[in-house]
C-alpha cells in the first residue's frame, strides 16, 4: 500500500493541473466546515464573555405581557409573596426586590435624565460589581431609608470628570418631587454582565419617601448554584402560574437559560451550515470519480502489463483506491490548514477570540478521505475488471 501511495504522488506530479482541479473541491469543502464551526464557537464564547459569570445563578420575575383571564389572580410582589416563595420552592439562596424609576439628576449646572434602581443591601455584591471608590449600601442605610446614592462609572464620569464624586451631593427629581442624595460610592467600569442602571438608591428610602409600601417591580431569585438556575426558572414559572391561575401572568427568565438557548441556536446553525458546506465535498468527490475514470482509460496499457506480470484484480483495485484516497487525504490536510488560516483572519478582523473545534477538524478530514474511497470504488473496480489482452492492445 505504501508503494501505491508513492506511485500516486508521482502520478499527481505528472498531472499537476488535473490534480489541482481535483483537490479544489475537497479543500474548499473541508475549509468551509472548519471556518463555520470556528466562527460558531467564537460567537458562543463572545456571548458568554458579554454575559459574564456574574448573575448566572439569578432568576428574574416580572409582570407578564399576556392578557389574564377574569378569574386570574394578579400577583403582588410584596413581603408575603417573598416569604411564601422562599418556603415553597427549593434551591433558593436569597430573594431580592427591585424597583426602577426614571429621574433627572442635577449637580451644579449639569443635568441629565438617568435610570435609577431602588435596591436592597447585597444586590450589587450579588452581581459581583466592584467599587471604584466609596462603599456599598449597608443594612442600616436601607432600614433607615438614608438618602444615599451609588453611581455607575459612566454617570460619575459625566458629572465628575475629575473623579471626586464620593461625598458630593446630587439632586434627583422624580414625579416632580425633588430629593437630595449623598454619593456614597462609584462602581468600577463594567465590560460584562447585564446590570446597567445609571444610579442606585436604597429601596428602604424608596418605600418610605417615594412610594410608601411599594410592591416590587422585579423579583430577583438567587439559585443555590448556577447549575440549578435553569431548573429553578421552570419551577418558579410553574409556581407563579399556579398562584395566578393563568399562564403568562409573569415573565420568568434567567441569564443561564438565555445563555444556553443562544448556545444551542449557534450550535444548530453551525451544524446546518457545515452540512451545506459538506455538499461541496460530495461535488468534489464526483469530480474525483470522473478524473479517475479518465485516468483508468489513459492507463489501460499499464494495467494490462501489471496483470500480465501476475497482478491480481485486488492489487489493481487497491492501487486506484489508494490513488483516489490520496487526493482527498492531501485535500483534507490542506483544507484544514486553509480553514484555520481563514478563521484566524476572520476572527482577527472581528476582534473575537480564536477557537478551533478539534472534533470538526477530525470529522471533516475523515469524511474527505471517505469521499475519496467511496467515489474511487467505481473507477477502481473498472480497472480491476479490465481484460489484460484488451488493455495491452489499447493505444
Amino acid at each position: 500500500m505504501w508503494e501505491d501511495f508513492l506511485n500516486s504522488l508521482q502520478n499527481f506530479r505528472r498531472n499537476k493541473t488535473r490534480t489541482l482541479l481535483s483537490l479544489l473541491g475537497v479543500i474548499i469543502g473541508v475549509a468551509s466546515v472548519i471556518v463555520i464551526t470556528s466562527l460558531g464557537k467564537a460567537s458562543t464564547k463572545e456571548v458568554e464573555k458579554t454575559f459574564g459569570s456574574a448573575g448566572l445563578d439569578v432568576v428574574s420575575i416580572s409582570s407578564g405581557f399576556f392578557r389574564r383571564r377574569r378569574d386570574a389572580v394578579t400577583l403582588q410582589f410584596d413581603e408575603s409573596f417573598r416569604e411564601n416563595m422562599f418556603e415553597s420552592v427549593k434551591d433558593i439562596k436569597k430573594i431580592w426586590y427591585k424597583n426602577s424609576l426614571s429621574t433627572t439628576m442635577t449637580y451644579g449646572e449639569l443635568s441629565s435624565t438617568v435610570s435609577c434602581s431602588a435596591i436592597e443591601p447585597g444586590y450589587l455584591e450579588m452581581y459581583k460589581l466592584k467599587l471604584e471608590a466609596g462603599s456599598f449600601f449597608t443594612v442600616t442605610d436601607d432600614q433607615e431609608g438614608l438618602q444615599k446614592i451609588i453611581l455607575s462609572h459612566d454617570t460619575a464620569e459625566s458629572f465628575f470628570p475629575a473623579g471626586d464624586a464620593v461625598g458630593k451631593k446630587v439632586i434627583l427629581v422624580t414625579n416632580n418631587v425633588t430629593f437630595g442624595f449623598e454619593i456614597t460610592g462609584v462602581l468600577a467600569e463594567q465590560t460584562t454582565g447585564m446590570e446597567n442602571s445609571s444610579a442606585y438608591i436604597p429601596r428602604g428610602f424608596y418605600s418610605k419617601k417615594i412610594t410608601p409600601n411599594p410592591k416590587a417591580a422585579t423579583v430577583l431569585v438567587q439559585a443555590a448554584s448556577p447549575q440549578k438556575a435553569v431548573a429553578l426558572t421552570s419551577t418558579l414559572s410553574t409556581y407563579c402560574t399556579n398562584l395566578s391561575g393563568t399562564e403568562g401572568s409573569v415573565s420568568v427568565t434567567s441569564m443561564q437559560s438565555m445563555l444556553e438557548q443562544m448556545s444551542e441556536i449557534t450550535k444548530t446553525m453551525s451544524i446546518m451550515l457545515s452540512a451545506i458546506a459538506a455538499i461541496s465535498l460530495l461535488v468534489g468527490g464526483i469530480g474525483i470519480m470522473n478524473i479517475m475514470i479518465v485516468t483508468v482509460t489513459e492507463r489501460r496499457q499499464e494495467i494490462g502489463i501489471r496483470k500480465a506480470l501476475g497482478a491480481a484484480p485486488s492489487d489493481i483495485r487497491q492501487q486506484f483506491l489508494v490513488e483516489s484516497a490520496s487526493i482527498t487525504l492531501i485535500g483534507g490536510l490542506v483544507g484544514i490548514a486553509a480553514g484555520v488560516l481563514v478563521s484566524l483572519a476572520a476572527e482577527y478582523v472581528q476582534s473575537q477570540s480564536f477557537v478551533i473545534s478539534t472534533g470538526a477538524c477530525i470529522i471533516a478530514f475523515f469524511f474527505s478521505v471517505f469521499v475519496g474511497i467511496f467515489f474511487g470504488l467505481n473507477p477502481a473496480s473498472r480497472a480491476a475488471k479490465l481484460d489484460p489482452v484488451i488493455a495491452l492492445s489499447a493505444e
